[in-house]
């Protein structure tokens, strides 16, 4: 239900919510009840911030400066307000030194806080995580890391060095080639970019995921390629169908991105 249904109806979110939690009364340290019920909220979040964005853009084409419209559609999109107390991200970052005082050894946990402490320019409080993931991994994500690190204080040559020698690290991995896609996208190297997202496409194995194919649309829909884009979205539905059977809710938001795009064409 969750993979298939874009929007849960309320009797079907009852009785689901319902059926968990009375596993848990059974069982009170099953991990996936705890775990479907996370991901049942965050997928009703998912469908209600969709539907918020849509109508707080009609409230901004009725008033374009009226405050409550941008932050609606802002809250709605998990946008930066430009507000540092509300953008950071103190309390993930809090939640995971702890949770790494508890599981030391934890790879995710190094993950998500590294992540954190990144996005919010941390980064002489991220560097020892960095070397602590290194030491339960040492794959190309440390390196990753490293090079987002010198980036972030200002040194674009090793920053480019670092996501580099990343690649050569784990040169099967097509984590590796989307991690560095991800970054020099940013820098507008969109060609080599587009080139890294394809070889991460063409070595993975079934079930594939498509994150380099959502990038590679933004890249070309950025560069006003929208045939491009269009195929990329396609491209998609068509792993989605023969990977995994087909998603009927990813499936609903992808046609709607097609048609945007076949109006601008």
């Amino acid at each position: 239900m969750l993979d298939r249904e874009g929007h849960i109806g309320a009797e079907a979110f009852r009785q689901a919510a319902a059926f968990l939690n009375k596993v848990l009364l059974d069982e009170p340290k099953n991990v996936r009840a705890y775990t479907d019920l996370a991901d049942l909220y965050n997928h009703r979040a998912q469908y209600d911030h969709y539907l918020a964005a849509e109508y707080a853009k009609h409230a901004l084409d009725l008033a374009p400066e009226a405050k409550p419209g941008w932050a609606a559609y802002l809250e709605a999109m998990n946008g930066a307000f430009g507000d540092e107390w509300y953008d950071n991200h103190f309390e993930v970052i809090e939640y995971f030194k702890g949770f790494l005082e508890k599981n030391p050894d934890s790879f995710l946990g190094h993950y998500a806080l590294i992540e954190n402490l990144l996005a919010d320019g941390r980064y002489d409080e991220a560097e020892p995580y960095i070397h602590g993931l290194q030491a339960i991994k040492d794959d190309h994500q440390a390196i990753m890391y490293l090079g987002d690190v010198a980036l972030g204080r200002g040194d674009r040559t090793e920053a480019l060095r670092l996501w580099n020698a990343a690649v050569e690290k784990s040169p099967d991995a097509w984590q590796a080639y989307c991690g560095r896609a991800d970054r020099i996208k940013k820098l507008g190297m969109w060609d080599q970019a587009e080139a890294d997202y394809e070889k991460c496409i063409s070595i993975q194995t079934p079930p594939r995921l498509t994150d380099g194919l959502y990038s590679l649309a933004q890249i070309h829909a950025q560069k006003k390629d929208y045939a491009a884009a269009i195929r990329d979205y396609r491209r998609i539905l068509q792993i989605n169908e023969t990977d995994y059977g087909d998603v009927t809710a990813e499936t609903d938001r992808l046609q709607a991105q097609i048609k945007r795009l076949e109006k601008l064409l």
